[in-house]
């Protein structure tokens, strides 16, 4: 029989482990039904805001079959080079990333981007379906104006999987992806080890899929400083990917601020001629 001591001591391990064991059911539970509200930090626009930009453009409002509104801004140039077709990251609207695209329109190429479900104008049902469906609307669009050979598909972050998705399905001049991933459940395991996030998450995101698929050069630009997507996730995509990537390292440069660096800029320059 155990001792005094010797019980209270499995008692107290008993305790503790029922304490550890409702902890982790409680943060895979919040994990589960709040994944949406982490991944995805949309502003909302009111439907009579005015965009300004320093650059001549056209605000556009596509109807989706599900009855969704996708809102969308499409810059214009005189003798454009192409057109990029830009899927932005997962915070903020077109307010901001209409500024952050002017940096294509400087090198003289039109450029359509376009606000995701909940973000600025854009309303609807919020899935991973409905943005694969969205930006296939986009794509498509642009198909009416111009010809695939002068269309490039852009992705910085969250908007690298959509990108790679479209580019995978389409034949565009080229795909280039700013902090890109392996995959969304790639990025949720190196930030929850100890949760079986494959079982959890509703968005999977899965580049490495579509990568394969794809036809056209393929540009990826990466920060070995990125504390929201690992550096090893982007490394591990192009390893799966086509012979004709070209991955760029930029030493010292983190999720945001890569357009700062000069590998970037002489990157970008190679690929926007």
């Amino acid at each position: 029989m155990l001792n005094t001591p010797q019980k209270k001591i499995k008692r107290k391990l008993r305790k503790a482990s029922f304490v550890l064991i409702s902890l982790y059911i409680m943060i895979g539970t919040l994990l589960y039904f709040m994944q949406e509200k982490m991944l995805f930090h949309p502003t909302v626009l009111s439907q009579d805001f005015k965009f300004e930009f320093s650059y001549p453009f056209e605000e556009l409002f596509f109807k989706t079959d599900d009855h969704a509104v996708i809102n969308a801004v499409h810059f214009k140039t005189e003798n454009p080079k192409g057109v990029v077709l830009y899927f932005h990251g997962n915070a903020g609207d077109l307010s901001r990333w209409g500024i952050i695209t002017g940096f294509f329109v400087e090198k003289q190429y039109d450029v359509l981007v376009m606000d995701y479900r909940t973000f600025g104008k854009s309303t609807g049902k919020l899935s991973e379906a409905a943005l694969y469906n969205d930006s296939e609307y986009c794509y498509n669009y642009l198909k009416k104006y111009y010809s695939e050979s002068d269309i490039t598909v852009y992705g910085r972050s969250l908007g690298t999987g959509i990108a790679t998705y479209v580019a995978s399905k389409n034949n565009p001049k080229q795909l280039i992806l700013e902090t890109p991933y392996y995959s969304i459940t790639d990025v949720a395991k190196s930030k929850f080890p100890i949760f079986p996030v494959k079982y959890l998450l509703k968005y999977k995101l899965p580049s490495y899929r579509f990568i394969t698929k794809i036809n056209c050069p393929i540009s990826i630009f990466h920060g070995t400083n990125d504390q929201v997507v690992p550096y090893k996730s982007a490394k591990e995509l192009f390893e799966v990917a086509p012979t004709q990537t070209v991955f760029t390292t930029i030493k010292g440069g983190n999720h945001g601020n890569l357009s700062t660096y000069e590998a970037f800029l002489k990157g970008m320059n190679r690929v926007l001629f």
